[in-house]
């Protein structure tokens, strides 16, 4: 696990390389510390020699400020490290989730990926910081504090080494048991953020409904249950401390009883006594230290393979192998070739099911159906945001997955059912259909899309600011932006999804008929709750449970297809009682 993440570190490789170099100059002094000491008891103040006191205390000291030094510094180049480390590592996930397939985005719900891109990886930052100082430093405090202490009375140290087995096999059985209680509780963390972030998203809804209690009761819920599961977790990790104060504190009173035995025995000395009483509370301190970061370890550990999963999910769609000299879109040209789909890959739960037609490139093709007829599953696979199960879908005579997924989709542009807006300007907004798109061509976008009347109207006009998701505009507002945005990018089909539920028949009819100047020679598909932002269309598709029911004008369509009648029917209904 540490392999795969490791060389997220190598920007800020010699940081990470100069801190154990540090931390071994910080322990080396540390321990060198009590053996003056010890010459002071037994030397200076035993014969009285104030002047040897002073030099070897000032000797002390200045070892005391070097080390201080040391360790000032290791602090410092492991937290560069550890922090630059986290930078990269985010930096890696942001962009494998750039690469991925909508299919991909199914697996790894919204909430999660933002955990593992915000806990999972400060987790596993504490974890690097950790490995850099406190995993070097300990150990080498360990080894050397034992065989100082052995240097003074070999036969004390066998007291520390016999409890640092007991310590050791405890926290051994600790960390076994705690790593799945770690893991649940991270999954907890997913669910907590997935409630805030749909509560937040939704919150204009809540407060029409008067949700308001039944969504705090709900996070509360989340919220305990997060609780219970770091209880859960930390439920054993509590246990540690008093475990290892007790094998401290033990191995402290069985060294004063038996080494004062030795001093009245005259085998040891007292300032050698005091300088072992030292090291010992270094040995079991070092200990404690391991066992108390291996403990957050289990939590980082889970962490991190989180993180992994993220970085070890194939993208589902991956430009081809070889590509052909002639990578561009020639034309707008589409042609389903009896294509069956599926979300889940299961041929059993098709969505679309032996779908077969052509469009001709500057054609204009309307897309009816009822609800979950999968019209947008099935304008989803032009633009290839979804790979077909069966059959093929052809952009200018090719199969999409012979383009670039660059070029294809530079060639397409859809305005899906979901309007989306970023936080920033109308232009900054408008301006990713096309960066370089100037101010005439971004007034012409807006005209036709019905929107440059409402946006010169507002008070700083291209440069108001949206708010976040484009809080400051209204539904149908947004819908021509985005319909703005598409038409920036001078496609070579233009993909229009209910594009314009949200405005009145009136604008609907005004934006139908710039469009239809604007997009000469631009191949249209247009998907459409109402027929009458359909039925002018070359030709109109009907989709019924994934399949095709019919295909023809909006006569040809009313006098041979049931369904397309009948939908024209209540339509006319509804506006004769409107």
């Amino acid at each position: 696990m540490i392999g795969k993440i490791a060389p997220f570190v190598k920007k800020y490789k010699k940081f990470a390389v100069i801190t154990p170099f540090l931390v071994a100059a910080e322990v080396v002094l540390e321990v060198l510390i009590p053996l003056l000491m010890a010459k002071i008891v037994d030397v200076g103040i035993e014969q009285q020699d104030l002047r040897y006191v002073l030099r070897t205390g000032g000797f002390m000291i200045l070892m005391a400020l070097c080390s201080l030094f040391c360790g000032a510094a290791a602090g410092r180049t492991a937290a560069v490290a550890a922090t630059g480390f986290a930078c990269e590592l985010r930096k890696a996930l942001f962009d494998k989730v750039q690469e991925f397939a909508f299919a991909n985005l199914d697996r790894f719900s919204t909430a999660s990926l933002i955990t593992r891109m915000t806990t999972d990886v400060t987790n596993t930052q504490n974890m690097a910081q950790m490995m850099l100082r406190i995993l070097i430093r300990a150990p080498l405090m360990l080894v050397c504090a034992v065989c100082m202490a052995a240097y003074i009375n070999a036969r004390l140290t066998r007291i520390f080494l016999l409890a640092a087995v007991f310590l050791i096999i405890g926290i051994f059985l600790i960390m076994r048991l705690s790593y799945p209680r770690f893991r649940r509780m991270m999954e907890q963390y997913d669910g907590l953020n997935s409630r805030v972030q749909e509560n937040l998203t939704a919150i204009r809804t809540v407060k029409a409904y008067v949700r308001e209690p039944h969504e705090n009761q709900a996070f509360r819920d989340a919220a305990e249950k997060l609780c219970t599961a770091q209880r859960r977790a930390e439920k054993l990790g509590i246990l540690a401390m008093p475990m290892m104060s007790l094998i401290l504190y033990s191995c402290i009173v069985a060294i004063c009883w038996f080494g004062g035995n030795f001093i009245v025995a005259g085998t040891m000395k007292t300032g050698e006594l005091i300088s072992f009483i030292s090291y010992t509370s270094q040995i079991m301190i070092s200990l404690i230290m391991v066992a108390v970061t291996m403990l957050n370890l289990v939590l980082s550990r889970a962490s991190a393979a989180r993180i992994i999963e993220v970085l070890e999910e194939e993208p589902e769609m991956e430009d081809p192998k070889e590509l052909s000299a002639e990578s561009k879109v020639p034309d707008g040209s589409v042609r389903f070739d009896n294509v069956s789909f599926s979300y889940s890959g299961d041929k059993d739960r098709l969505v679309l099911k032996n779908v077969s037609f052509s469009v001709a490139s500057g054609e204009t093709v309307g897309i009816v159906g009822g609800t979950g007829s999968s019209k947008t599953s099935l304008v989803q696979l032009i633009p290839r945001l979804y790979d077909v199960l069966e059959g093929r879908v052809l952009v200018g005579g090719r199969d999409v997955k012979e383009y670039p997924l660059q070029a294809l989709r530079d060639s397409v542009a859809v305005v899906l059912q979901k309007n989306l807006l970023f936080s920033g300007t109308i232009e900054e907004n408008l301006k990713w259909g096309n960066p370089e798109a100037s101010e005439e061509e971004i007034a012409e976008a807006c005209e036709a899309a019905a929107a440059r009347e409402f946006i010169e109207a507002l008070p700083d006009g291209y440069k108001t600011d949206l708010g976040q998701g484009g809080v400051n505009v209204s539904g149908g507002q947004k819908q021509r932006l985005c319909i703005a945005r598409a038409l920036l990018k001078k496609p070579k089909i233009i993909i229009l999804d209910d594009s314009t539920s949200a405005v009145d028949t009136a604008t609907d009819a005004k934006i139908r008929r710039a469009l239809r100047q604007r997009l000469s020679g631009m191949t249209t598909i247009l998907i459409a709750q109402r027929l009458s932002s359909v039925q002018d269309a070359d030709r109109i598709i009907v989709l019924e449970d994934g399949q095709i029911s019919g295909i023809g004008t909006h006569e040809e369509l009313l006098r041979d297809n049931e369904i397309y009648r009948e939908i024209y029917r209540s339509q006319s209904r509804i506006e004769e009682v409107g």
